[in-house]
């Protein structure tokens, strides 16, 4: 029982930490006169990765590889099957409105450059620094494009999904004692969160006689995909279906290229064949199902919620 409540511990104070580190850092990078946009594109985007990224880390430095890959393939597929499909079970998501195909493309472009590495077995520094290149120019795009939409002043809904001015973790009032607290907490937690995450997954799949990859898929991907689940459903009540499928396009797009990316630095990370065989082919189809709604003008129904929901749920089912 401890190591299921320690894992669940060690979830939280991840939660929390990455939150905290993401309002610090924000907040600093406003009040030393970074411009919005740049803390929207990067600190924003890398913080609210940053439990992942620390799992990944921190499973890599234990020789736990299996959580590392298994935390970022599995939160992909999560990600796109549970977290837009729980909300889609509350109300519909209108992406029919939404013009998210530059990013989506970007999004499979990255699916597919990460399923090539991996059949190498191994992925290395030079995989590393493959990944964060096509990160890099990503980035690159991305601010080239809000920079002339915002030059340029024009569009609504998912075209302009929000002021670059307005982010949701910015206080400019907010006093520099507690934006040291906030980087303080961030800093201290994330790798203590992670520690004790990946030590007792690592622990509850040797008693229960099941695989790191499968505790990966499972287990670490779901806790480290709640908060973009949080986010979605938010964003489904409020009609924002704009903010919905773009957290989870951008959200998957930084598992894959910065996640692995980062963490070969820390050491090499071995593919388990099962991945080959299974689990990054569930990946890329799950992908593959946002087709309808981001070439057809499709929304993402009640029934599209059952049946991502159900696939997902499946898909555990096969794996256990």
């Amino acid at each position: 029982m401890m190591p299921w409540l320690y894992s669940a511990l060690g979830l939280v104070i991840l939660l929390l930490a990455g939150d905290a580190l993401v309002r610090g850092a924000v907040n600093l990078s406003l009040r030393l006169g970074v411009p919005a946009l740049i803390v929207s594109l990067t600190i924003v985007a890398f913080g609210t990765s940053a439990p992942e990224l620390l799992i990944a880390i921190s499973a890599v430095h234990e020789g736990a590889d299996g959580i590392a890959m298994g935390n970022v393939v599995g939160s992909n597929t999560a990600n796109i099957l549970l977290v837009l499909g729980i909300p889609a079970l509350m109300r519909a998501l209108h992406t029919s409105e939404c013009s998210t195909r530059r990013n989506y493309i970007f999004m499979l472009g990255a699916s597919v450059l990460f399923i090539g590495l991996a059949f190498g077995g191994t992925f290395t520094v030079w995989s590393g620094l493959i990944l964060l290149a096509a990160l890099a120019g990503v980035l690159a795009v991305a601010f080239r494009d809000a920079r002339n939409h915002r030059r340029n002043g024009n569009g609504k809904g998912c075209a302009a999904d929000a002021d670059l001015e307005e982010i949701e973790e910015a206080d400019p009032d907010m006093p520099y004692w507690r934006v040291g607290l906030y980087l303080l907490l961030g800093l201290i937690g994330l790798p203590l969160g992670a520690d004790l995450l990946v030590d007792n997954a690592t622990i509850i799949a040797r008693l229960y006689g099941v695989s790191e990859t499968v505790i990966g898929l499972t287990l670490v991907a779901v806790g480290t995909s709640l908060p973009e689940l949080a986010t979605t459903v938010m964003a489904a009540l409020r009609r924002q279906a704009d903010v919905a499928l773009g957290n989870v396009i951008g959200s998957n797009m930084f598992n894959l290229l910065a996640i692995i990316g980062i963490a070969t630095f820390i050491g090499p990370i071995s593919v388990d064949p099962e991945f080959l065989q299974f689990d990054l082919w569930v990946m890329l189809a799950a992908s593959l199902l946002l087709i309808p709604f981001v070439f057809f003008k499709q929304d993402i129904t009640r029934i599209w919620g059952v049946i991502l929901t159900a696939l997902y749920l499946a898909y555990l089912f096969v794996l256990f």
